[in-house]
């Protein structure tokens, strides 16, 4: 019997070894190759999702972008005009545009440029602090009620029904006709008072959605006070309806001043409004119609803003629509 010679090599490639040896090389070769994953990110708040869905929202940086423009030249229009809205000359009254006067003159020959600059700050001032009064007052009743329930639950839902059943511009004229005062804090207060309610009932249905979730139940097992139940649980996850309320509103209650001034019973001159001037500038629409169009227009631009910025929030804010 002839001995053939012992190859280790041609030994691992008859049994498959060899084959085995160099798939486990490859596998651990590509192990060593592929790229480490970094772990993921914990898990995003409402807030900052909705932060992030508003900046990809073109409706949102549009209406961002018109209101950011107003409330700038409301606190500095002398930065975009360089006369006063008080000044006027008969002589010039209900010409239409000329250079350095780009929107013409109304009936009693003011520059209708410049009080449709200083008209904003009016308006902007008036929405922001009627929506602030309403939304404070409103969610601090209305989530009390909420949170408490019992009888002063009953009677707030009672009033807030009283209040719903009166008239807005009809309690204006009744209202605000005894009012004497050339300020615009007759009107805020009114609409503080008629405004309320609204943000009332969703302050109310939102905090008793949110007491009865399984965090707060647990908190309240662990002992936490009714306050801190209120501040550090409740109110961080009942206040998104709040806020997309408020920001409706509060067009609206810009356009609810310029409703009433052009009335009569809102704010009163030497105020500058926009509703006053559109007021003024009815009479002689055939003649001087840009009277008209100029305030008008900036008021209906404004409110759409706010009701544009309004609805961006809603859709930012509500898990459903995700």
């Amino acid at each position: 019997m002839s001995e053939q010679p012992y190859e280790p090599e041609g030994a691992i490639a008859g049994t498959g070894a060899g084959g085995a040896m160099d798939l486990a090389t490859a596998e651990g070769e590509t192990l060593e190759e592929a790229p480490v994953t970094e772990p993921a990110a914990g898990p995003r708040s409402l807030w900052s999702d909705a932060w992030r869905d508003l900046r990809r929202n073109p409706v949102f940086i549009v209406s961002g972008l018109i209101i950011l423009f107003l409330v700038l030249i409301s606190l500095w229009p002398s930065a975009i005009t360089w006369m006063s809205p008080l000044k006027c000359e008969l002589s010039k009254a209900q010409e239409g545009s000329q250079p350095g006067h780009p929107f013409g003159f109304d009936g009693q020959g003011c520059d209708v440029y410049t009080r449709v600059v200083y008209g904003a700050r009016t308006s902007v001032t008036v929405g922001v602090l009627a929506t602030l009064g309403v939304a404070l007052l409103g969610s601090v009743l209305g989530g009390l009620a909420g949170f408490f329930g019992g009888t002063g639950d009953s009677v707030l839902s009672r009033v807030t029904d009283v209040f719903f059943a009166i008239p807005v511009v009809l309690g204006g004229l009744v209202l605000l006709s005894v009012v004497t005062s050339n300020t615009v804090w007759p009107v805020i207060g009114f609409m503080v008072l008629l405004g309320w309610p609204q943000i009332s009932r969703i302050a109310r249905g939102s905090v008793i959605t949110a007491k009865q979730n399984d965090y707060v139940q647990a908190a309240r097992a662990l002992g936490a006070s009714d306050s801190r139940l209120i501040l550090r649980h409740i109110a961080p996850n009942a206040v998104a309806p709040v806020i997309v309320v408020a920001t409706i509103a509060l067009g609206t209650y810009i356009a609810l001043e310029a409703t009433l001034s052009y009335l009569g019973v809102g704010l009163k001159p030497p105020t500058v409004s926009w509703g006053i001037d559109i007021s003024a500038a009815s009479p002689y629409v055939r003649n001087a119609p840009h009277a008209l169009l100029w305030p008008s227009g900036a008021l209906a631009l404004t409110v759409l803003a706010f009701i544009m910025l309004g609805d961006a929030v809603r859709d930012a804010l509500d898990p459903k629509l995700r």
